[in-house]
């Protein structure tokens, strides 16, 4: 549902969608209407948007990712009001099933402004101007520049929240230099640590590891929680995994030191009772519950939605934020994760590939499956037999879009009569 990030500076300066002066009047009036409305039902004039950013956001009631990204869009509207008054608005274009739907979901939750829902026509104009393909989207238009229009609303916010405006290209570039800064000088120590605490959580009698202690180790940040369903399926195998991994250091002996690899725990519970349900259960280590770090790493690696699993080098520095899918595809091979790594099991497994059945049946589907691979269609997906994400080589339907891991398919056993 929404863009990678890198394309945000391209995307801001290569988009040339010309609007008129008096742009915000020919864009939202009708012929019937020179209003937008508030959540009070006042109706407040087009007009009044002039001089102001403005920032058109097509949602829907129904759909739970919008309901996510409309909560953290409050506060960060509510920030930039606080600071910046008038200079800035927010019109909803709603994809809501009806009137009921619209009211709850506005009145419920948002306080800028709207096309009324019964402007069926309005809306529709809109959706197909700004080429509108899913939901949430955030169009951002500047009142001085009639040739400026920014479709990565939600991709900034989610990423620099508030820090994000006003939303020109000035503004992102210097934001991507910022962070680009930020992730050049990454060290393990600047990432887990704060002016209140030097440690993490250990299950041994001492309780507190120092950050310290751990530099120089290939380190994995998993972001869970008890509530998370798919995090509930994940566990269990990166644990595996986890004491694999271990155990094959141990046996290899590099160096002399069996200790190469750790994992700490990220948490996004609800409560202390539940951060010890899961940590109680996983052998690594974990940043104390509560701690303000957890949400500093969620912000800084743009974690969207958990299990996640991001892999850090002996340096300090990201190896790769797709932890969890390889570990989905190569289990314990995928130690250390590095791009060298990866390269060599994607040769074994293009070879491996060699030996299989072009096309299969699934016991969990009724029609053909065929293989592909992730140049024609094997990733990345979520499989349907193991709910686990999936990347490369896939068992594909053509006709519905069903997709299994080669290894996680299995043939329909044929029943003969008597």
């Amino acid at each position: 549902m929404s863009r990678q990030l890198s394309s945000i500076n391209q995307t801001s300066t290569e988009i040339t969608t010309v609007v008129k002066r008096n742009k915000y009047s020919s864009l939202f009036a009708s012929d019937h209407r020179d209003f937008l409305i508030s959540p009070t039902g006042a109706q407040i004039k087009i007009s009044d948007l002039e001089d102001k950013i403005v920032g058109i956001y097509f949602s829907a009631n129904w759909y739970p990712q919008c309901q996510s990204f409309t909560k953290l869009l409050t506060e960060v509207y509510k920030q930039i009001k606080e600071k910046e008054g008038k200079k800035f608005e927010i019109i909803f274009v709603s994809s809501d099933e009806d009137l009921n739907a619209f009211n709850n979901y506005y009145e419920s939750y948002m306080p800028w402004l709207a096309i009324p829902f019964s402007d069926l026509e309005s809306k529709k104009a809109l959706n197909k101007k700004f080429d509108v393909e899913w939901i949430p989207c955030l169009i951002i238009l500047q009142p001085d520049d009639d040739t400026f229009v920014l479709h990565d609303g939600v991709e900034l916010i989610y990423r620099y929240g508030v820090e994000a405006y006003p939303f020109t290209n000035e503004r992102l570039d210097e934001l991507l230099n910022q962070e680009k800064e930020k992730h050049e000088r990454q060290t393990l120590l600047k990432l887990l640590t704060n002016h209140d605490r030097d440690y993490v959580l250990a299950h041994s009698a001492s309780k507190e590891v120092p950050v310290s202690s751990l530099v120089g180790k290939t380190i994995g940040l998993y972001f869970s929680a008890h509530w998370c369903v798919p995090s509930h399926k994940f566990t269990p195998k990166l644990i595996s995994i986890y004491e694999k991994i271990k155990e094959k250091l141990m046996q290899q002996d590099f160096n002399g030191e069996q200790e190469n690899f750790e994992i700490i725990y990220v948490s996004t519970d609800h409560n202390g009772l539940e951060f010890d349900l899961s940590f109680t259960e996983m052998p690594w280590l974990a940043l104390p519950f509560g701690d303000s770090t957890s949400k500093d790493l969620t912000k800084y690696f743009d974690i969207r939605g958990i299990p996640t699993l991001i892999i850090l080098g002996p340096d300090g520095k990201t190896v790769t934020k797709n932890g969890r899918s390889l570990i989905n595809l190569y289990e314990e091979d995928a130690y250390p994760f590095t791009e060298a790594r990866v390269k060599i099991l994607e040769k074994q497994m293009d070879e491996e590939a060699k030996n299989l059945r072009s096309m299969e049946l699934h016991s969990g589907h009724c029609h053909e499956l065929t293989l592909v691979s992730q140049g024609n269609g094997g990733g990345p997906f979520i499989c349907c037999d193991c709910d686990e994400q999936g990347l490369g080589w896939a068992y594909q339907c053509i006709d519905c879009g069903y997709e299994v891991h080669t290894k996680c398919v299995r043939p329909v056993v044929q029943v003969s009569s008597a």
